[in-house]
């Protein structure tokens, strides 16, 4: 009888944060593991999408985007990195960054070329891999520790994994599941390595607003992009989502150099058609929005952070404080449970809380064994009642 599903469908697991989503249904716990806001998108981005609607803005848009959506998409891109982006050619709209970065790699990767990854990483990109037919190359990320506070890879081995057969390496900054902010320093060694073996850096900067000032250590987002040398060989994939609190809308966007827009586009076309119509002209208010808006939002998930963070330190997890993203990563050694998984099914059963196992971030699952993920993206009374759960494993 011949295989009903394929070997690259099979190769893979179902996402393991959505699968903690519906664990935290299933037994009426506080979902503190997939990155949805659970409070309301701003008032006014809301009213432009209705506004949008009821002006009969329904039915397809340009395949690969609004034309009032990629101009603004440039507009902004001027305004916040200093980009010259030409919205004709160097934009395509998606469905979401996810959809980003699957038509990306199905664009520009051929059967056997490598692709290198930090690992703990977003988990998307491992079928993306198998779905591109990209070799996978992987670059660890270590863990804060008494000789380094940050999250930290070793230039030695990034340097090792580039080789001939190198495509692209994969950068997620601010990082997800870390919240490690990638240094100019750090991306221009990537760039430089780029640059020698001639590959590209397929940048994913969903979180490129939500990241915290430290004025003693320069924290702050960098896109490869504005580096030197790096323009015309960076695909800069971003999205609506997590800026705007509308991570149902799945409106994301892919800005490159225009041979490798034109490969997009096609992929594009081919897998969703074109992303939903009112929304993206409610992008266009959105992206609009002045400098406050930005500085608040930051503020706002500087305050959920640190909360958060209080609460785990003093039941007993180790954290590792993110200087970006919505996430917090932390070691579970002194709980006593064999691993992650486990610690993971207690939680969400016992003591109601549900979280990510660090495991499902990395290739070798044994590096993430002893770390569970939380997310802060929630309401002040959803923290609050997550805390006073986890008291129980004082």
């Amino acid at each position: 009888m011949k295989n009903r599903v394929s070997r690259k469908a099979s190769s893979f697991t179902e996402s393991v944060i959505r699968e903690m989503s519906r664990q935290a249904i299933a037994y009426g716990a506080v979902n503190l593991s997939q990155g949805f806001p659970d409070f309301p998108a701003p008032e006014d981005v809301k009213q432009a999408a209705c506004e949008a609607i009821s002006a009969d803005i329904n039915q397809y848009a340009i395949t690969w985007g609004a034309k009032r959506f990629r101009d603004a998409i440039a507009a902004k891109t001027k305004w916040h990195l200093g980009l010259e982006v030409d919205p004709d050619r160097e934009i395509v709209v998606t469905c979401g960054s996810t959809e980003a970065m699957i038509a990306t790699m199905l664009a520009v990767v051929d059967q056997g070329e490598e692709v290198i990854v930090f690992e703990p990483y977003y988990e998307n990109y491992g079928p993306d891999a198998i779905l591109s037919d990209a070799a996978m190359r992987y670059v660890t990320l270590y863990p804060p520790s008494a000789d380094n506070p940050e999250w930290h890879f070793d230039p030695d081995e990034l340097s090792a994994a580039f080789n001939a057969k190198t495509k692209a390496v994969i950068i997620n900054t601010p990082h997800n599941p870390t919240g490690k902010v990638f240094t100019r320093e750090e991306l221009r060694l990537i760039a430089d390595l780029c640059i020698e073996h001639d590959a590209l850096a397929l940048t994913d900067e969903i979180y490129e607003h939500i990241w915290y000032p430290d004025p003693s250590r320069g924290v702050g987002h960098v896109s490869i992009a504005t580096l030197d040398g790096m323009r015309d060989r960076t695909v800069t994939i971003n999205s609506l989502s997590k800026t705007y609190s509308v991570t149902g809308w799945r409106v994301g966007y892919a800005i490159a150099a225009p041979d490798l827009t034109g490969g997009i586009r096609q992929v594009h076309d081919f897998l969703t058609v074109g992303a939903a119509a009112p929304l993206q002209e409610a992008g266009v208010y959105a992206l609009g929005l002045p400098p406050q808006y930005y500085d608040q939002l930051q503020r706002d998930y500087q305050k959920r952070r640190d909360y958060l963070l209080g609460v785990l330190e003093e039941v007993g997890f180790e954290c590792f404080k993110p200087d970006g993203a919505y996430y917090i990563m932390t070691g579970i050694s002194d709980f006593g449970f064999e691993n992650d998984v486990e610690l993971t099914k207690h939680l969400v059963r016992e003591i109601g809380v549900a979280v990510v196992p660090g495991s499902s971030f990395y290739r070798r699952p044994e590096l993430g064994a002893q770390q569970v993920r939380f997310c802060y993206c929630k309401r002040d009374d959803t923290l609050e009642a997550a805390a006073e759960r986890l008291q129980k494993l004082r």
